[in-house]
This record gives C-alpha cells, sequence and structure tokens, in this order.
C-alpha cells in the first residue's frame, strides 16, 4: 500500500521579543542552524539540547535547505543585532578592571 504524503508544519515559532524557536522549547534557530553548519549531525544536536524531537531536527533542517537563502539573512540580522548590543554594554559598562571592582566590593561588605 502507497502512504500518501501528508503536509506538515515546520516547527517554528515567533516568540514575544522577535526570536525563533524550536519545537516549543527555548532553543533558537540560530542555535540549531549554527550547529548543523559546523557539522553536526541531528543526532548530535538532540544529544546536545534533549529538550528537541529529532523529528523537529530534521524538519528545520530542512526548512532551512530548501530556504537557505532567508534563513541565513535572519542569522545574520541577529548576529548584527547581537553585536550591537554587547557595543552597547561595553560603552555603558567598562568591563576593564570589573573583576577587581566586585572584588573590592564584596570586601567591604
Amino acid at each position: 500500500m502507497l502512504i500518501m504524503p501528508v503536509t506538515e508544519t515546520v516547527p517554528l515559532a515567533i516568540d514575544a521579543t522577535g526570536v525563533i524557536r524550536v519545537g516549543g522549547t527555548r532553543v533558537t534557530l540560530d542555535t540549531i542552524i549554527l550547529a548543523f553548519l559546523e557539522g553536526n549531525l541531528a543526532e548530535e544536536i538532540q544529544e546536545q539540547y534533549p529538550s528537541l524531537q529529532l523529528a523537529d531536527i530534521y524538519s528545520v533542517l530542512g526548512y532551512y535547505l530548501r530556504h537557505r537563502s532567508e534563513v541565513d539573512d535572519y542569522l545574520r540580522s541577529r548576529s548584527n543585532l547581537a553585536v550591537t548590543v554587547q557595543q552597547r554594554i561595553e560603552a555603558t559598562d567598562n568591563p576593564v578592571g570589573l573583576r577587581d571592582r566586585l572584588l573590592a566590593r564584596q570586601m567591604s561588605h
């Protein structure tokens, strides 16, 4: 008997902050795709993130392979945002000497 393919949705959801998460978990699309691009197999990704279903990982990877330019654009925008946030933090909170300042504060209490 021939089984007809069923259309399934990709287990991706955008949270309130605009971050795409996988399979109803806190794991981001960025995390899965970057692990894949580093050479990890779906099974290895699941070992690192056991909250994910293996089928969801394969589905997300298939989506990436079919929509690579759009996902790459999303990943670039997330990376640019991370750089911007880091620059803002470093501009307002100079990390140089932070450890020493925290230790001094701890000693004074």
